[in-house]
C-alpha cells in the first residue's frame, strides 16, 4: 500500500496534469464490437470476430469452432457495452422465430413458431440442458428430424392414404375407439398407431386415443407429440433422441431412435444424409458446432 507522503505527491502530479488518473471502464465504454462470427467462415491465426457481447480472437485457423467454446478462440473481453455473455433469459428457446423462419422458409402455417414454444412447458429439460453448444445441437437436431419427417414442415399428415388402415392394433385392451384408420401419421414426428396415441395423450393430459385429429388441428398439440416422442421413446433405438444429443452420443443416434430400423446400417443411406444435411444446415443458422457421429 502507497504511504500517506507518496499518495499526496501522486495527487499534486494529478493536478499538475502529470498524471492521469485512469477510472475503471464502464460497461458503456467497452470496445466496439467486431464483425459477428459466422460459423461459415474461415479464420486466420490473428483474425478477430464478435460473439455473444465479447470480441474473440483466433489463434490458428479455424473454421466452425465457436467462440466461447473452442481453444482456438482467445477471448479479447466485452465489447459494445450492452450485449451480455449469456442469454438474458437462460430459459428461453435458444431457437429465434427468424431463425425458425430461415430453416423452413416454405412451411405449412400450422406449424407456427408460437404452437413450437407453447409446446415446450410440458417438456423443460428440451434444449435447455447441458451447455449453450448443447442446447443448440438438441435444438437443431430435433428440428432436422421434423424437416425429414414433414418435407420442411411442409405436411400436416402422412401423405400415403393406402397406409391408414394399418396403423390399428387391435389387439390393444382398448383398441381403436376413433376408427380403423384414425391413427395414421400426424404432425412434425408423424405420430402413428393406435399405441402411440394412447401413450402421447396420457403423457400430455390429452385424450387423442379418441381424439386424434387434435394432433392436425392444434398446432401446440401437434407440436408437443412430436417432443413427447423426442423425450421419452427410444423407439427402434436403445435411447431417447434427448438423451443422445444431450449426453454426446451424436445425431446419427437420434436418427436411429427415430426411424433406424428402415434407415440405418445400410438399408436407406439417402435418407439418413437428407437428415445430416439439414442437421447441418441448421447448425450453422444457429451460431454452432454439429458435434461427431453424425450418421447411423
Amino acid at each position: 500500500m502507497f504511504g500517506k507522503h507518496v499518495m499526496a505527491a501522486l495527487a499534486a502530479l494529478a493536478v499538475a496534469g502529470v498524471l492521469a488518473v485512469v477510472a475503471p471502464m464502464s460497461s458503456a465504454s467497452a470496445a466496439a464490437c467486431a464483425t459477428p462470427w459466422s460459423s461459415g467462415a474461415v479464420y486466420t491465426g490473428g483474425a478477430v470476430a464478435s460473439h455473444n457481447g465479447h470480441n474473440w480472437s483466433a489463434k490458428w485457423w479455424t473454421q466452425n469452432e465457436t467462440p466461447g467454446t473452442a481453444a482456438v478462440w482467445a477471448d479479447q473481453g466485452t465489447c459494445g457495452g450492452t450485449t451480455p455473455t449469456t442469454p438474458p433469459n437462460p430459459g428461453a428457446f435458444v431457437v429465434s422465430e427468424a431463425q425458425f423462419n430461415q430453416m423452413f422458409p416454405s412451411r405449412n402455417s400450422f406449424y407456427t413458431y408460437n404452437g413450437l414454444v407453447a409446446a415446450l412447458s410440458a417438456y423443460p429439460a428440451f434444449a435447455r440442458t447441458g451447455s449453450d453448444t448443447v442446447r443448440r445441437q438438441e435444438a437443431a437436431a430435433f428440428l432436422a428430424n421434423v424437416n425429414h419427417e414433414t418435407g420442411g414442415l411442409v405436411h400436416i399428415v402422412e401423405q400415403n392414404t393406402a397406409n391408414y388402415p394399418h396403423y390399428c392394433d387391435a389387439g390393444q385392451p382398448y383398441g381403436c375407439p376413433a376408427g380403423q384408420a384414425a391413427y395414421y401419421g400426424r404432425g412434425p414426428i408423424q405420430l402413428s398407431w393406435n399405441f402411440n396415441y394412447k401413450a402421447a395423450g396420457d403423457a400430455l393430459g390429452i385424450n387423442l386415443l379418441n381424439n386424434p385429429n387434435l394432433v392436425q388441428t392444434d398446432p401446440a398439440v401437434a407440436w408437443k407429440t412430436g417432443v413427447w416422442y423426442w423425450m421419452s421413446q427410444n423407439g427402434p433405438g436403445t435411447m431417447t433422441a434427448h438423451n443422445a444429443m444431450v449426453n454426446g452420443y451424436g445425431f446419427g443416434e437420434t436418427i436411429r431412435s427415430i426411424n433406424g430400423s428402415l434407415e440405418c446400417g445400410g438399408r436407406n443411406p439417402a435418407q439418413v444424409q437428407s437428415r445430416v444435411n439439414a442437421y447441418q444446415r441448421f447448425v450453422q443458422i444457429l451460431g454452432t458446432t454439429p458435434g461427431g457421429n453424425l450418421s447411423c
